[in-house]
């Protein structure tokens, strides 16, 4: 048989436990959401400002507006989730009671639909958080119960009443009661006022706020309650309050830059003045109208000089040679040619040209006069003149010369004492316009951002908004019908289907043949399947006695032992048929009958009874000797074998027989019996050990098994 079948066949067998039990838990569950609380949710959802985007963005809130700040998502849910922000949304709602109609299993809320109103002033808050009765009894009265208590206190509507803790006024909804026609008001109820507390842990235990994204900048705020209008009205104020405390966060932080930054702008405009004044001093001080020009100045005047100088310098060079060169010449100055580059006055060269001139001229009247004449003389005379003249010149020129010299070196040196201490004074005028430059800086920057303050400051506006608010729920979250007997359907199959298995594992009965040849090396030898039409007994037996005989079991003069192990009527189906086949066949069967079943039911020729008691305590001799007295006029003999667990001889018949047959039955027998036979077998060496499998492959379902019970019952 397939494994896969065999695995099923228990699952078969035992679908109607299967149906009754998905049925059983679907109306459990049925009953269940009958009187569970629904819980209802609500979403809403809330943009947070986007700093790469939109007005936030620009320069004017880039510093100032608290929404322009780049939050992390994770961080604005944590600030929702702050005790803070749901406090402040729960003291803006009328959650702090709690009014209930009482009902036999249930408690159902009244929220803004309840016939009653209840209002208290509380001392202490020990009576706070506690459930209290009340019973209306008409139009006028009402009881009053303490928590766990059967005694009540009457009281009144509109008229204040006294508890332990507080003072309740109770009072009819006359509005709501006149808009409900059929409305019930006498009837019994339950409230409760709720500390702020216990308020925000049971929101805190229904409210989850998520992010739609890690990197959309939305965030989900979903509240559950059992009452729906609870739930959006709770995450709708929650967002409201959310954007609203940012606002003024922004505020207080605006209005407390602009007063910082005034007093900051104050300070910075001292030091700027400050600044300017040091620096006006210090130019003062060291005359200083641009430092860069100035220097520039006197540089190019020094390199002028210096110009000037080396100039000067190369003409005195020049008339200290000429100078030398006629003094070197010793009275014969007529008779140089000096080098007048030097010397080169338009004076100077007409005297030279005088002088040559004379020279000449000298020279022609020594032609004629001798040189102690007038003429020669005079004419020596003016040259002398001229001569002295020249030289007087030349010295007066180098000793002014030499003078313009040195006056031009003491105004050289004088200009460049100007740079003496010049690198400090550029440090110290820098260091001043470095300090006024940042004072200056950071009063123009303190001025821009009070600017920026003061417009952020009169900005009221958020750029947080509310894209999609809560709406009342009308379908429950929770339990969700559908869900919950799908599973009570599928938790009522996988039960019965374990526990069908269970019973089936600890009853472990033999069921078919793979189980005995899995357990056992004794061989089956026929199978009898569950007959239920007798007749059709008669011809099943005859061709289980043909396989039995093609199998060469049946042999000439052969002893067949019948038997099972726990009761004789297990096997007492099959020796019956048995033995009517094998006489059917023609055969000459003797029967022998160790349990007295047969009695009167067999020719007492082909008969032999061993039930007696006194064969107890007879030896194997006695019972082989008289059955083969009798086997002399007959063809084969069928032992119809004691209980093997329960017979005393039933060992002793099997151990003489040539063929020895076990009924097993499929639906009664241990699996455990299998493996006891075959351990009596190696124990007691009995020989020639089969199997008979009776009602192989039957598997009558449960409802079967029952009706078959419930015959028995009515026949006893």
């Amino acid at each position: 048989m397939n494994e896969n079948v065999r695995i099923l066949k228990p699952l078969f067998r035992g679908l109607p436990i299967i149906i009754l039990a998905m049925l059983i838990l679907i109306l459990a569950a049925k009953k269940y959401l009958n009187y569970v609380t629904p819980m209802y949710e609500s979403t809403a959802k809330l943009k947070l400002a986007d700093v790469q985007e939109g007005v936030p963005s620009a320069n004017l809130f880039k510093d100032f507006d608290v929404f322009a700040s780049a939050n992390k998502i994770a961080t604005e849910i944590e600030v929702l989730k702050s005790n803070l922000l749901i406090g402040k949304a729960i003291d803006e709602l009328p959650f702090n009671k709690e009014i209930y109609r009482k009902g036999n299993v249930r408690s159902v809320e009244l929220f803004r639909n309840s016939p009653i109103v209840i209002d208290g002033t509380f001392n202490s808050e020990k009576a706070l958080d506690k459930r209290y009765g009340l019973d209306i009894i008409s139009n006028k009265e009402f009881v009053f119960y303490y928590p766990d208590s059967e005694n009540g206190i009457p009281g009144y509507f509109g008229k204040s009443l006294s508890i332990n803790g507080g003072i309740l006024l109770i009072h009819l909804n006359d509005p709501f009661i006149k808009s409900k026609k059929d409305l019930k008001i006498i009837d019994s109820y339950e409230f409760e006022f709720l500390s702020k507390q216990k308020l925000m842990d049971k929101i805190n235990k229904n409210l989850d706020i998520v992010a739609v994204d890690k990197d959309v900048p939305v965030i989900r705020i979903n509240l559950k309650s059992n009452v729906p209008e609870k739930a959006a009205l709770f995450v709708n104020k929650l967002a409201e309050v959310y954007v609203k405390d940012y606002i003024e966060s922004k505020f207080r932080a605006a209005d407390t830059t602009v007063d910082f930054l005034k007093k900051e702008i104050n300070t910075s405009n001292k030091n700027l003045s400050a600044s300017e004044n040091n620096i006006q001093n210090f130019r003062d001080k060291e005359h200083i109208i641009n430092i860069p020009q100035e220097t520039e100045t006197d540089l190019r005047k020094i390199a002028q000089l210096k110009i000037e100088k080396v100039n000067l310098k190369m003409n005195l060079d020049a008339i200290k040679d000429l100078n030398k060169y006629i003094a070197n010449a010793k009275g014969n100055y007529l008779d140089l040619a000096p080098n007048f580059e030097a010397f080169t006055d338009l004076l100077s060269t007409e005297m030279i040209k005088n002088m040559k001139s004379l020279q000449a001229e000298k020279k022609d009247l020594l032609l004629t006069y001798t040189p102690e004449n007038e003429k020669v003389k005079v004419i020596d005379a003016k040259l002398k003149d001229l001569t002295d003249y020249q030289i007087e010149s030349i010295k007066n020129t180098e000793n002014n010369l030499q003078t313009k010299y040195s006056e031009l070196t003491n105004e050289i040196n004088e200009s460049e004492k100007v740079f003496i201490g010049l690198p400090e004074k550029e440090k110290k005028l820098t260091i001043l316009n470095r300090d006024f430059n940042l004072y200056e800086k950071n009063y123009n920057f303190l001025n821009e951002k009070r600017i920026d303050a003061e417009i952020a400051k009169s900005a009221k506006i958020a750029f947080h908004k509310v894209i999609s608010p809560a709406e009342i729920s009308t379908t429950p979250v929770s339990p969700i019908r559908s869900i919950i007997i799908i599973v009570a359907a599928i938790m009522g199959m996988f039960g019965s289907i374990v526990l069908i298995y269970i019973v089936h594992f600890a009853k472990a009965k033999v069921n078919d043949v793979y189980t005995i040849e899995k357990n056992s090396s004794i061989p089956v030898a026929i199978a009898t399947p569950y007959i239920k039409v007798n007749a059709q007994i008669e011809d099943h037996f005859l061709k289980e006695a043909l396989q039995i005989e093609l199998k060469g079991l049946v042999q000439e003069k052969g002893i067949i032992t019948i038997s099972s192990y726990d009761n004789t009527r297990a096997h007492l189906f099959h020796s019956k048929n048995l033995i009517k086949a094998f006489c059917s066949q023609g055969r000459k069967v003797l029967v022998v009958d160790t349990t007295g079943e047969f009695l009167n039911q067999i020719d007492h020729n082909s008969y032999i009874n061993f039930s007696d008691s006194k064969y107890l305590s007879a030896i194997q001799s006695v019972f082989k000797n008289e059955i083969e007295q009798k086997m002399a006029s007959h063809e084969l003999c069928i032992i119809h074998n004691q209980a093997i667990n329960k017979g005393r001889l039933a060992l002793l018949f099997m151990s003489i027989a040539s063929q020895n047959f076990v009924v097993l039955d499929s639906r009664k027998t241990a699996e455990k019996t299998i493996l006891a036979i075959e351990l009596l077998q190696e124990e007691y060496h009995l020989p020639n050990m089969w199997f008979i499998l009776n009602k192989s492959g039957y598997n009558p379902s449960i409802f079967s098994c029952v009706k078959k019970g419930y015959r028995k019952y009515l026949n006893k």
